[in-house]
């Protein structure tokens, strides 16, 4: 019988070995971070080396890294091999200053690359699938850092890039396809565009697993988009300044994310004190590269809040899972002294089986007051019969109250009234002035 681990020694490695290893990869990474201009200075200020750091408890000695940060040190700052044995670089969008740059070595890429055909390796692709990727291949990160993982993994990739849904459907018809890359609000897109087509995803395609990632979904989120596509979909977690997607991924259990810890050095921290908080309890997920060449990072604030997951997942990989995220620190929604978070609003807009997949949550001040307006689209399992549409207005709006302790306003709006982006939707408009 065929292995269900991609590296098994590595994906079950017992605690003290990971450890060990991860001790080792450390003391490496703080001897190649020193090469570059940034961690040089930090390091002489604060007196740090790799022969200071006797166990992974030392690690919390170490200052943190942001993202402004990086803006602040672009382009090269960070960089601990000379540009001549840098072959890739990707960046942020750069929309509220200058962007954040990564580095990649050849070693990097290919190391990106085995880390993620082990994402896909854990939940079921194989060489003999057909991978069909909708992300852009620009210098998003989600386009070719699953292009390259799929082809370490010998599956037949459809390099299809975002958009045009109808050309997407008939990739997936023509060729074969067995499994996707998608965004959440795409693939609920892509459900509509083959209702519209008069085809079954069940019974007329190939499709069984979808990778998926990019935006916060919530578990209701999920659960439609595998009964509107008749697939297993899995979530993966993955940024940019940490190579991209696969730094944590679903295995088929689907009860949390496996976070890869020979890659990196996971930490959870209260993102006010910044002090750890106790396994199992939410904070902001703290990440240290581990083996990167071109441009290593040291305890990296990623502002995603979630937690470790207790016990050992059935599956036997011994890597530690984090939980769904919460929510990030930095998009977290102060409306009347009360902490949201759009997650938990979507929560409860994908429990409604007459709602669509599309919504906008728009925060404003209205005289003195500062409400929130969501609106959201029907399904077309909606028909307004007796006066349904007031009732489900009022019964969201309950719903919404018991969640975030206040009262948003709810429109119902027809299918195609919101915006439809080809990259992540835009989920929240904030207009208040402050």
């Amino acid at each position: 019988m065929a292995s269900s681990y991609w590296q098994e020694e590595l994906e079950t490695i017992s605690a003290g070995d990971l450890q060990k290893l991860q001790l080792k990869r450390l003391r490496e990474t703080i001897t190649q971070a020193s090469n570059s201009p940034y961690y040089k200075k930090v390091f002489e200020e604060n007196a740090i080396s790799a022969e200071n750091i006797k166990s992974l408890d030392d690690l919390k000695q170490l200052p943190f890294t942001t993202k402004d940060d990086l803006r602040s040190n672009y382009p090269y700052g960070f960089a601990a091999i000379p540009l001549r044995d840098c072959v890739r670089l990707h960046s942020s969008s750069g929309t509220t200053g200058n962007p954040t740059i990564v580095l990649h070595s050849r070693k990097d890429l290919d190391l990106w690359s085995n880390q993620v055909a082990r994402c896909m390796y854990m939940v079921g692709l194989r060489d003999t699938d057909v991978f069909q990727n909708t992300s852009g291949y620009g210098m998003f990160t989600g386009g070719l850092g699953f292009q390259y993982g799929a082809e370490k993994l010998g599956a037949l990739t459809v390099p299809a890039a975002a958009g045009n849904s109808k050309r997407q459907i008939k990739f997936i018809l023509d060729f074969g396809t067995t499994a996707l890359h998608v965004i959440p609000s795409y693939a609920t897109r892509l459900a509509e565009v083959f209702r519209e087509m008069n085809v079954n995803p069940h019974t007329d395609t190939k499709l069984r697993i979808i990778c998926m990632g990019a935006e916060p979904h919530s578990e209701e989120q999920r659960l439609r988009i595998e009964k509107l596509l008749g697939v297993k979909a899995y979530n993966c977690f993955g940024m940019s300044e940490m190579n991209g997607p696969g730094v944590a991924f679903e295995c088929t259990e689907q009860k949390g994310l496996h976070i890869w810890e020979d890659y990196v050095i996971a930490e959870i921290v209260d993102p006010q004190t910044l002090e750890p908080v106790p396994d199992g309890e939410t904070g902001e997920l703290v990440l240290t590269t581990l083996q990167r060449e071109a441009m290593p990072l040291i305890r990296y604030r990623t502002h995603d809040l979630t937690r470790f997951l207790p016990g050992n997942c059935a599956c036997g990989r011994t890597h530690r899972r984090i939980d769904r995220f919460k929510g990030r620190s930095d998009d977290m929604i102060i409306l009347k002294g009360v902490n949201i978070f759009p997650v938990q609003i979507e929560k409860i807009l994908m429990g409604f089986p007459e709602l669509g997949g599309n919504y906008l949550i728009t925060i404003e001040t209205v005289g003195n007051n500062d409400e929130m307006l969501i609106e959201v689209e029907l399904s077309d399992l909606f028909t307004d019969d007796y006066g349904m549409l007031e009732r489900l207005n009022k019964k969201i709006v309950r719903l919404l109250k018991d969640e975030l302790l206040i009262t948003p306003r709810v429109k119902l709006l027809s299918k195609g009234s919101l915006p439809v982006t080809e990259g992540k939707a835009v989920r929240v408009k904030d207009l208040r002035k402050f």
